[in-house]
């Protein structure tokens, strides 16, 4: 078996999901290097947007029914070194709850003040700004 390097895997879609000041954190059971929360994600499938793949994976993940409203940006991330495409998502029914509990052990509702806690590095500037915007005071 031959190993892929991380930019030939799928690119992942990240959601950003904001919600009554609060932005929605997962914590995989398997931390991924430093990451162990993050927001909610998975891999793009074949012929799907990255808009589709983060509602997609929220609603697997979280149980939570979002909207894409926009694409905040993509990069290759800096830790794993995976294409990441980040989309701001709106709630628009559910319950956060861990639906994959073979994935996930935990969900939460940060506020800004909590990111630094459960993200112990920048977040990627364009998310950091979307979240400024939405969830700072």
């Amino acid at each position: 078996m031959t190993e892929q390097n991380p930019e030939q895997l799928p690119a992942v879609a990240v959601a950003i999901v904001v919600k009554d000041g609060r932005v929605l954190m997962v914590r995989r059971r398997v931390a991924e290097g430093e990451l162990s929360w993050q927001f909610p994600a998975g891999e793009v499938e074949p012929d799907e947007s990255p808009e589709a793949a983060a509602v997609r994976e929220t609603a697997e993940e979280t149980g939570l029914h979002v909207a894409a409203a926009r694409l905040l940006g993509e990069r290759v991330h800096p830790q794993s070194g995976r294409r990441m495409a980040y989309t701001a998502c709106e709630v628009v029914g559910g319950t956060a709850m861990v639906m994959d509990s073979d994935e996930l052990d935990r969900v939460v509702w940060a506020s800004h003040a909590e990111l630094a806690e459960y993200v112990p590095f920048p977040l990627f500037p364009p998310v950091q700004e979307y979240l400024d915007g939405t969830i700072a005071g």
